[in-house]
């Protein structure tokens, strides 16, 4: 394997920004994928969505282990261990999960694959720890709290590493406000890789939409 468990959390937390991504064309999602890359957010989440989308990302996997090696992919949306096994099986270099699902951390555990599971409260929280999770989602991360459960989360467990999804906004004063309560990472969708620029193939606009956001992560890190 390429890219081991610490090599994927390091990452992920060095851009800390996560493109979470997903298109029935095979050659769209490695446009958009290549543009993240480009754009200094190369660990990128994968959506787990409809018909055969296992058999699109093992392909999208396999062309990328031969043409862009730097680039960690990883699958979102699972919620059983069968399915995270077959995307581990296809080249996922991490798990997301919308929520906390104790076989698909014992699956990633086996593999030492990165699992994040998706947690709206401490005791789930408390619970992927136990379960050997190095980072929890928190999912939705703007309906369960935002920033103000992050604070009162840290407070007693300053040792948590949380990326919200849902709730976090590409500019800087969303990523201050998030960052500044104490989070890692953030998965960010279609705000960041907006529909109408993959609609219009506009490879370039979402380059510069990605490198835009991790330099604000970055000077917002840089500034504390």
């Amino acid at each position: 394997m390429r890219h081991d468990r610490l090599a994927v959390l390091t990452a992920l937390e060095s851009q800390g920004v996560a493109p979470v991504f997903y298109h029935p064309d095979p050659r769209v999602c490695l446009d958009v994928i290549r543009a993240c890359a480009r754009g200094g957010a190369p660990v990128i989440e994968f959506t787990n969505r409809g018909d055969f989308a296992c058999d699109l990302f093992g392909e999208i996997a396999r062309e990328l282990q031969q043409t862009d090696p730097h680039v960690i992919l990883g699958i979102g949306s699972v919620v059983d261990a069968g399915t995270a096994s077959l995307y581990l099986n296809r080249g996922a270099r991490f798990v997301v999960s919308p929520c906390l699902v104790p076989e698909v951390a014992r699956v990633c555990n086996r593999r030492m694959a990165a699992y994040f599971p998706g947690c709206g409260s401490v005791t789930e929280i408390g619970q992927a720890h136990e379960l050997g999770c190095d980072i929890v989602k928190l999912f939705p991360g703007g309906s369960v709290g935002g920033p103000d459960f992050i604070k009162a989360v840290m407070a007693p467990m300053p040792w948590t590493k949380i990326m919200p999804t849902g709730g976090v906004d590409p500019d800087a004063a969303s990523i201050a406000r998030w960052f500044g309560a104490g989070i890692v990472a953030a998965g960010m969708g279609s705000k960041l890789v907006t529909d109408a620029a993959v609609k219009a193939g506009d490879w370039a606009g979402i380059e510069a939409n990605v490198r835009k956001t991790v330099e604000a992560v970055a000077a917002f890190r840089a500034a504390r």
